[in-house]
């Protein structure tokens, strides 16, 4: 099977790197409707969900649907028999050959050489891992203590959980993030859990036992780590504004980084006297940076008349000011933002040390500093709990527009 998968992607790559223009007419595309589709890694099948429609000018459009979030794709091509999906903001793809119900190909990081993982998919499968599952014994509605070990220690997170019958959706939060919308079932005692958002696919799977769980996590190509949790309605993270502070000897945050032309850029400059700051420490690569993204730029849309900017410093896969634009430009368009956006290297803590050497602590993709207009720092905040964590995101929301009011109101 893997020696076929592999035959397939190299024909596919030909097909793409021969492409010739015929218009925008699509002769045969694969069936519209929803699929399931299969990443095949490490052994597992990583399943997910995605609907492939046209539109009214005969241009197909690809949504991947994790429960209720859905991701629109467009800019999807079709060569012969081929198809071609961009993983909108992030710089990876899914190719594949295709038939009316089928798909055979790979999903492709194109910043990491050699990363291609088999990838299949069926028309008309509306189920995420089982097509019937069994008798319904657990309920795992709630929170719970949980976790991840591997060689490099173990860490703690929460797991929200909600469940219909024998479907399943919630989250992991840990300090630096949530690992965003889980879809999944119960079947017997048995948990299965995934999500796909193009460059991260997750796949979650666990014996319940009581109040109590063991299982496997599975990230991409490479990634395994054992978990275990246990129920806990009372179960907190640390706070996240304490986690990354102010080195001694510093009281407020300076750089001087190039904006998207190369011109160096510094909170010195005549456009941010007298106004809040807001820093935003992310990448173009990272989906909890994503959903931060979102959210900030409908709130700067509401509030940049206040006397209120925002900075995004953005570190990117590759030290490559070129290379860092194009993914911005593509993140830019995707969530209408209108602040500026600054490059700061690599994504590595070497980069982030050196653009931001005031800051100490756990920096994670992505932070977020808040500067008066004094140039006082009021707060850091360390990643980002997404939508997918319901009440977490909800409580955010409430107390960052609170400190916000406070803050632009002085």
């Amino acid at each position: 099977m893997i020696n076929k998968l592999l035959i397939s992607i190299s024909l596919i790559l030909v097909i793409f790197s021969c492409q010739t223009k015929r218009g925008s007419e699509i002769i045969h595309s694969p069936s519209t409707g929803l699929w399931r589709g299969i990443i095949h890694t490490q052994g597992q099948e990583l399943p997910f969900n995605f609907s492939l429609e046209k539109n009214d000018m005969g241009q197909i459009m690809v949504n991947l649907i994790n429960g209720e979030e859905k991701i629109p794709i467009e800019n999807v091509r079709i060569q012969d028999d081929s198809i071609y999906i961009p993983m909108h903001i992030f710089d990876a793809d899914l190719v594949a050959s295709f038939s009316d119900h089928e798909m055979t190909g790979y999903w492709r990081k194109n910043y990491a050489e050699g990363y291609l993982i088999p990838f299949t998919a069926q028309h008309g499968k509306t189920f995420r891992f089982i097509d019937k599952p069994g008798e319904v014994r657990v309920n795992i509605q709630g929170r719970w203590e949980v976790y991840f070990e591997n060689s490099s220690g173990k860490k703690l997170a929460i797991g929200e959980f909600y469940q219909n019958g024998s479907n399943i959706t919630g989250t992991f939060l840990r300090p630096s993030g949530d690992y965003r919308f889980l879809v999944g079932e119960v079947d017997g005692n048995q948990l299965y859990m995934s999500t796909f958002d193009g460059e991260h696919a997750y796949l979650f799977k666990a014996t319940i036992d009581g109040d109590q769980m063991t299982g496997d996590f599975y990230s991409g190509k490479t990634r395994h780590d054992t978990w275990s949790a246990i129920r806990n309605d009372e179960i907190k993270l640390a706070d996240a504004h304490s986690l990354t502070y102010l080195k001694d000897g510093y009281e407020m945050v300076n750089f001087s980084l190039p904006d998207m032309n190369g011109k160096l850029v510094s909170l010195q400059d005549p456009k941010f006297q007298d106004k809040v700051i807001i820093i935003q420490i992310f990448g173009t690569w990272c989906p909890n940076c994503m959903d931060e993204t979102r959210f900030l730029s409908e709130w700067y849309l509401e509030n940049k008349a206040r006397g209120v900017e925002i900075i995004a410093i953005a570190f990117e896969r590759k030290d490559d000011l070129d290379y860092a634009r194009t993914r911005i430009e593509k993140l830019k368009n995707r969530f209408n933002v209108q602040y500026d956006f600054l490059f700061g290297g690599k994504s590595d803590k070497t980069y982030t040390r050196k653009a931001l050497p005031m800051l100490e602590g756990s920096i994670s993709f992505p932070t977020m500093i808040v500067i008066d207009r004094s140039k006082k720092v009021r707060d850091i905040h360390t990643g980002f709990s997404g939508p997918g964590t319901g009440a977490y995101y909800d409580t955010f929301v409430k107390e960052f527009n609170i400190l916000m009011e406070e803050i632009l109101s002085e």
